[in-house]
């Protein structure tokens, strides 16, 4: 096993830097089955483009990489941002570097300029461009449902909303309440 203390690496792919990866212990195990990286202190991501501009960055307070399987195990307070504005925070996230997709089994919160989404079971590809995210719930435009509206559809329902608020029913008092306990002088 090697033990590494105060790491800050970046990692190439194909001669192109895409990652720089900070951590304060870096463990590396060949001995446990399969092989595996482990931070247990913290682990910091950041992925570049071909220019060596930030696309996102992942935090996670722990993370194991299981090496011959290509599979990062992110766990406790995981945290993704994206250039697109996209936010998406568990507790959980699997990252498969085979399939090339991002899932996890536990609740999840996505949010995005447009829409915010939470549920129990999230999947994506690396890019977080196409997600699915079941037994959710969130809030979003209709629009974005049926994708049938127009916008002058749109502008009414907004319109006719706004016109009427809800009335309220007045309080009546029942009988046993018909005296007051308040009296004036």
């Amino acid at each position: 096993m090697m033990t590494s203390y105060g790491v800050n690496t970046l990692i190439s792919d194909s001669g192109v830097i895409r990652y720089k990866i900070v951590t304060e212990r870096w463990d590396v195990n060949t001995v446990k089955q399969p092989t595996r990286w482990t931070f247990e202190r913290g682990i910091f991501f950041e992925q570049f483009d071909e220019q060596f501009h930030v696309e996102a960055y992942i935090n996670a307070d722990t993370a194991w990489y299981y090496d011959q399987l290509k599979l990062w195990e992110l766990r406790g307070r995981v945290h993704i941002r994206n250039v697109n504005g996209l936010v998406f925070d568990s507790e959980e996230l699997f990252w498969d570097g085979i399939k090339h997709e991002f899932y996890s089994y536990k609740f999840s919160k996505v949010v995005t300029p447009e829409r915010t989404m939470q549920g129990t079971y999230f999947r994506s590809d690396e890019h977080m461009s196409h997600y699915e995210i079941t037994n959710s719930v969130g809030s979003f435009m209709a629009e974005d449902i049926d994708g049938s509206q127009s916008s002058d559809t749109a502008q009414q329902q907004k319109d006719s909303t706004q016109a009427a608020p809800p009335v309220r029913q007045a309080a009546t008092r029942h009988k046993a309440t018909q005296k007051s306990i308040f009296t004036t002088p």
